[in-house]
């Protein structure tokens, strides 16, 4: 049986059309490799792509994407609203056919390895690989963004786990993690341009401040739509379904007198996160997965 990876790296720059479309190239150039899709955001300014592929080909096209975004980003000039500490900011792996997760984590010790020796580039083990406790969460690592974070890179908290005690003079660092299960990124969006409102009501979804455990938040405001949204990154979704965290936010936001206009789902989802959704509005009884008829094409393709 074929091994098949996903992987979810985003990088820093959601903007310019030209750099975006070169970085995703090796994806769309490398035999065994599938891009499914990649998903810029403007205010964000952050592009995050997903794909598929076979370990070796799949790590060719991971390390060439670093090289690019290195070279095309520049983090001493690089704003976005999305915290971020470099130009190639993570590479997230998750086993997706034939695969386990020890294989998985060792994939990304060996590719952090790469990255390092050939681009120089400094690099901070998350997830599965995360050399300390408080590592396995993102909002540590990131704790300053890359402004903060080149200051205290030297102190032995925050020095990089591959690298000397200092980022890249340009590219910053990269987050490098393998996962059970793939994070689904879920926007909700509010009917008001009050950012700190969203960020309350963030500091009450996100695990660390006594919320979800297994949900990170930050409240982002939306300004080609002059709209706030509640951003969160779900770690678990079978520990925390969708619909929990989604009528959480929203019963808070009434608090202040604000409806939820919408909500984003950004980047691709596990079908069973959104047949949760479904059992739960609508009541459903002993749903069996098999009456999804597009499941049943799967041994035919």
């Amino acid at each position: 049986m074929k091994k098949y990876i996903h992987a979810v790296p985003n990088f820093s720059d959601g903007r310019r059309k030209a750099v975006i479309e070169q970085i995703i190239k090796p994806f769309q150039e490398t035999p065994g490799v599938k891009l499914v899709g990649h998903f810029p955001d403007a205010d964000f300014n952050r592009t995050v792509i997903e794909a598929i592929g076979e370990p070796e080909p799949l790590k060719k096209a991971l390390l060439e994407m670093t090289e690019i975004s290195m070279r095309l980003i520049d983090m001493n000039h690089q704003t976005g609203n999305h915290p971020r500490i470099g130009a190639q900011d993570t590479i997230p792996i998750f086993p997706l056919k034939g695969i386990t997760l020890e294989e998985c984590t060792a994939f990304i010790d060996e590719l952090a390895v790469e990255i390092y020796e050939k681009l120089d580039l400094p690099v901070y083990f998350s997830g599965e690989n995360a050399r300390c406790e408080e590592r396995k969460n993102l909002g540590f690592i990131r704790k300053g963004h890359y402004e903060g974070l080149k200051e205290v890179a030297h102190t032995d908290a925050r020095k990089p786990d591959l690298g000397e005690g200092k980022l890249h003079p340009t590219a910053g660092a990269i987050i490098m993690s393998a996962g059970k299960n793939p994070l689904l990124a879920f926007n909700v969006i509010l009917d008001s341009d009050n950012l700190e409102i969203a960020k309350k009501i963030a500091r009450g979804v996100r695990g660390p401040s006594g919320g979800f455990s297994t949900i990170r938040s930050v409240g982002l405001m939306f300004t080609d739509r002059n709209q706030v949204c509640v951003s969160m990154n779900m770690f678990d979704f079978a520990k925390t379904p969708v619909h929990r965290a989604f009528e959480f936010v929203k019963m808070e936001a009434a608090r202040y007198g604000i409806n939820v206009v919408g909500t984003e789902v950004v980047g691709t989802a596990r079908q069973e996160a959104l047949i949760m959704v479904a059992e739960h509005y609508l009541q459903i009884e002993n749903f069996d997965r098999d009456q999804i008829i597009d499941n049943h094409l799967v041994d035919l393709v």
